[in-house]
């Protein structure tokens, strides 16, 4: 297995929040890489051109547009890189903080690790794997594991219908897998994405800062 916390290099913030996250997995056994994150700076307007990447579904009330691009585009290069190890790996997001060991049980395509970072959400029934019970796409998109399989369908879907990463995955679209109790949850302190109107159903409560 291969573990990778999406890092913003540049930015101080999220290079302490990727460090806390990796300190976590190393208490439990678990080594995870930093993954250089995609930001504003990069064009990802440009990049999801050359990727034959529909941008539309990504504007929406909640985030600013480049930055929800560039984050989408972080995911979109995992998946890739899924795809070409062969192998299922785990995706974290800089804010994201293990509280057990990740989960080594076989799943399909996509399976959430993380507790819920906003909104309402219901409980898994069971411990172990379930179908994704606490919404009906990723209750955010902080901590999730992804199979070569899974992550070429979520290529192949990207090139259809691309939107913010944790809506578009969702079960209208692709089956989804749920490890409960979570193992991770979303620590966060800032958002690089939202706008002020997308924070007011998290959890915890953060500030915005530039990418």
């Amino acid at each position: 297995m291969s573990h990778f916390v999406i890092t913003i290099m540049d930015n101080p913030r999220s290079v302490e929040c990727a460090d806390r996250c990796i300190k976590s997995g190393k208490k439990w056994g678990n080594d995870i890489q930093k993954w250089e994150a995609t930001t504003p700076k990069d064009d990802p307007e440009l990049l999801f051109l050359r990727e034959d990447l529909p941008i539309d579904g990504i504007r929406e009330k909640y985030s600013r547009f480049q930055n929800c691009a560039a984050a989408f585009y972080s995911h979109y290069s995992l998946w890739k890189h899924c795809i070409q190890l062969g192998h299922d790996i785990t995706i974290f997001e800089h804010d994201a903080v293990l509280h057990n060991s990740i989960p080594i049980n076989s799943f399909k395509y996509v399976m959430n690790i993380g507790e819920p970072s906003y909104g309402k959400y219901n409980t898994p029934p069971l411990f172990g794997v379930n179908d994704l019970t606490s919404k009906r796409y990723l209750p955010g998109a902080h901590a999730y594991r992804v199979t070569p399989i899974g992550a070429k369908m979520l290529v192949q879907l990207a090139r259809r219908n691309a939107r913010p990463t944790d809506v578009f995955i969702n079960l209208d679209d692709i089956y989804i897998q749920e490890y409960y109790p979570w193992i991770a949850s979303a620590n966060d302190s800032f958002t690089t994405i939202q706008k002020e109107l997308g924070t007011y159903a998290k959890h915890n409560k953060v500030d915005i800062i530039d990418a």
